[in-house]
């Protein structure tokens, strides 16, 4: 199907894939910076966003999607970079074709992932859901945060509970939870039913990679994403202490300051060479 998506800038080009549930339009704490000085190509995957899907699907056809996007825009060869459920599938995209592909950026994500978050009480989802409520209508809003997103289902995706990180919840998370599809759920349940563990693969891949994890991620742990960078050949890993799932809202200056380094060093990660 053809996806919707946002291109933004002009260069290099960097393919930035979403997590579940998500759009495109929750990367914009990386394409809002990074489009300064590459076009950024951030797609709704199917299922998700604008991106509506014709009954149900399988995993395997988001790689159709993203393939048949980047011939769509003529693009031959790219950066990835993948946030949660993006991530796995960049990495499937860069086994898939590899030639097509200069370099990896993996963030809260792995090739096995595992997770330890706690069960959830409907104690959890009611403060949940008045939580989002609030900051949806006054975003990052301190009292709400104290006396609601402390108590909340928040506190697993957010160890930093600070407005800043609230207001891209309320700008970037709200939205992209409400226009998540039934079958996207159902294809990614199905897909962690199966017991997904790409790690003897890794060593195919030859490209730069970065691994970027939030210490206290409790939807897929530090130790899963450090697992996958100990596997890829050419990899810088960097783990953030205090933050979780969604760090890159929670310290954006320090993630993109990390990323905007590695590019520095990577310079074969934005190049056709």
């Amino acid at each position: 199907m053809n996806l919707n998506v946002e291109v933004r800038g002009k260069g290099y080009p960097i393919l930035c894939l979403h997590g579940h549930p998500g759009s495109g339009r929750s990367l914009s704490v990386f394409t809002n910076y990074l489009s300064k000085r590459f076009q950024t190509i951030a797609p709704d995957l199917r299922g998700y966003g604008k991106s509506r899907p014709n009954g149900h699907f399988e995993m395997n056809d988001h790689l159709t999607d993203l393939t048949a996007l980047l011939d769509r825009l003529k693009v031959d060869r790219c950066l990835l970079l993948g946030w949660s459920l993006g991530g796995i599938l960049a990495l499937e995209l860069a086994l898939q074709d590899p030639q097509r592909f200069s370099g990896l950026i993996l963030i809260a994500s792995a090739a096995r992932p595992r997770g330890n978050h706690p069960p959830v009480s409907r104690q959890d989802l009611l403060y949940t859901g008045v939580a989002g409520i609030i900051n949806y209508l006054k975003p990052g809003w301190q009292w709400n945060i104290e006396v609601f997103g402390v108590r909340s289902l928040f506190r697993y995706l957010l160890y930093q509970q600070t407005p800043l990180a609230y207001q891209y919840l309320a700008s970037d998370g709200v939205s992209a939870y409400l226009q998540t599809s039934n079958a996207a759920q159902k294809a990614l349940s199905k897909a962690l039913r199966s017991g997904y563990n790409r790690l003897g693969d890794l060593n195919r891949i030859e490209i730069p990679c970065l691994v970027l994890a939030g210490a206290e991620d409790k939807h897929i742990t530090a130790e899963s994403s450090q697992e996958t960078a100990q596997h890829l050949k050419h990899c810088h890993w960097q783990c953030y202490p205090n933050t979780a799932h969604l760090f890159p809202w929670e310290i954006p200056d320090r993630v993109l300051q990390d990323i905007d380094s590695w590019l520095q060093k990577q310079p074969q990660a934005t190049s056709n060479g």
